[in-house]
């Protein structure tokens, strides 16, 4: 689940959402409800099978390889096709895009997925990352894209070939074609995506799996602060303690886990200083390390989707805070760490970061998050993930930033390729398959009552028509995608396949 370079959608009003009022939750009929009994009890093994292979393939995008001659994403590919074959299912291959679908009818059902993955640290894992990791954790499914998406994938499959049996036995009469969407690029480019739609006909009905539960009808804005810091040669004598390197991060929609500082000249009273405002700090670990005069420091937090702040602890803003006991030298880092306190600080919402701030009431508060910080030749540069409700546009939003940078400037540095970039937030409040996805979801979960809710993250459903997100993650639950301990539980993994299973029973008989 990731967005980069959408097309700008105007957001709608919160009143025309009609948030808050009821939806029917009817049972699901007993023909959905038998079909996706079925499918737990043949597919329970197989699905598993299935996900385990899809894992095995390191599907992260290459800068250097172009696409099309990638052999992991070819191979997962002709894997899938050898699936589908397998399965009872037509296949096309689209290049970036492949559709694997069965049934007959000028009406159709689609089933949205990426098999693309973000990239990983292996080192973080208790095994590689691309070998499913079924032992280490009992009950859950360790592994990159076990969540985010091919766990998804494996569970749209499956649902699949369980109507399709049933089908064969004259047990379901299907008047709409189903077709699960594999998507190659999601979390790197959406730009082969968009030229597909342009040609190919979606179909009518559009889930996307790849998201939360109940149902997702709005995402917020994808937005990205880059700015450097250029090298800063400040008057320093012999013994002035100041910062000589910062940095931290892996990639843009991930919450940090990692951070390190250089202290030069630094003092044992400094390290304790550090010490005691770190110790303040939840779920953060800090190493120190002395060399003659020089004190290195990493911090280790918790990484998590960037969409989704809140569920990681941010190394960077961390790490900062714990220096924050002065205001540093204007070296490069000690510039870099300054500006991160005065205006970014601990805070998931950008309170400090001059008037940006603003929250709406259904889609909640702007998410403002550093999360990578890169020591090139031009300077230090910060890389800071923005996601956007509706309520303030996109123009306006940007002076405000540009404003709080450039007020930091008249009193420290000046900054260079500062660039803001800002996607629109997204609704979708017309979609014809949300009570039915809800009713489902109330039955299978017990939860009474659901109602359609908004992410932070960003899927597919804003180019497919009549889209909307549902699942794989539980309301209330960790999203693991994008982090260093991505897994899905084996209850949750079949839950899903029931639940997809029901879904498109009701959406194509």
């Amino acid at each position: 689940m990731r967005l980069k370079r959408l097309p700008v959608i105007a957001a709608l009003s919160l009143a025309s959402l009609g948030i808050g009022s009821c939806f029917a939750t009817e049972q699901p009929s007993a023909l959905a409800q038998k079909t996706a009994r079925y499918a737990v009890q043949k597919y329970d093994k197989d699905i598993i099978k299935t996900l385990a292979k899809m894992v095995s393939f390191n599907t992260v995008a290459n800068p250097a390889i172009p696409f099309e001659q990638n052999p992991a994403h070819v191979g997962f590919k002709t894997y899938l096709q050898s699936e589908a074959a397998r399965l009872g299912f037509d296949f096309a291959d689209h290049g970036y895009v492949v559709v694997i679908g069965f049934g007959k009818g000028s009406e159709r059902v689609g089933v949205i997925t990426h098999g693309d993955v973000q990239p990983v640290d292996p080192t973080k894992w208790k095994q590689s990352p691309f070998q499913l990791d079924a032992k280490s954790e009992p009950g859950r499914l360790l592994g990159r894209g076990t969540e985010d998406d091919k766990g998804p994938i494996a569970s749209g499959l499956y649902a699949m070939k369980a109507i399709k049996d049933s089908t064969e036995g004259k047990k379901i009469a299907l008047s709409k074609r189903i077709e699960l969407y594999v998507y190659m690029a999601e979390e790197s480019d959406w730009a082969p995506l968009e030229d597909f739609l342009k040609t190919h006909t979606p179909p009518q009905i559009n889930i996307t799996l790849d998201a939360e539960y109940p149902v997702v009808i709005a995402e917020k804005g994808y937005g990205t602060v880059q700015l450097t810091v250029p090298p800063q040669h400040p008057n320093i004598t012999p013994n002035d303690a100041h910062l000589s390197a910062f940095g931290g991060g892996f990639f843009g929609s991930q919450i940090p886990e990692d951070a390190y500082v250089n202290i030069s000249n630094a003092t044992p009273e400094i390290e304790q200083a550090i010490k005691q405002r770190a110790a303040k700090q939840n779920k953060m670990q800090y190493t120190y390390r002395w060399q003659d005069r020089e004190l290195e420091i990493k911090a280790r937090g918790v990484s998590a989707h960037s969409s989704k702040p809140e569920d990681g602890v941010n190394a960077i803003a961390m790490l900062a805070d714990a220096l924050n006991l002065r205001t540093w030298q204007e070296t490069t880092a000690g510039s870099m760490v300054n500006l991160i306190n005065d205006l970014l600080g601990t805070s998931l919402y950008g309170e400090k970061f001059g008037n940006a701030a603003y929250h709406d009431n259904f889609m909640g508060s702007m998410s403002v998050a550093p999360t990578v910080i890169k020591q090139t030749a031009e300077g230090i540069q910060l890389g800071i993930n923005i996601r956007r409700p509706q309520g303030k546009p996109a123009t306006q939003l940007q002076q405000e930033m540009q404003e709080a940078l450039d007020a930091w400037q008249t009193k420290h540095v000046t900054l260079r390729d500062v660039a803001i970039e800002l996607s629109d937030p997204w609704i979708r409040n017309d979609a014809p398959q949300v009570p039915t996805l809800l009713s489902v979801f109330s039955h299978y979960t017990g939860i009474k009552n659901p109602q359609p809710i908004s992410i932070g993250g960003g899927t597919n459903s804003r180019l497919f028509p009549n889209a909307v997100s549902f699942g794989p993650s539980m309301p209330g639950k960790v999203y693991s995608g994008h982090s260093e301990h991505e897994f899905i539980s084996t209850k949750q993994l079949l839950l899903n396949l029931q639940m997809y299973t029901a879904v498109l029973v009701e959406l194509a008989k």
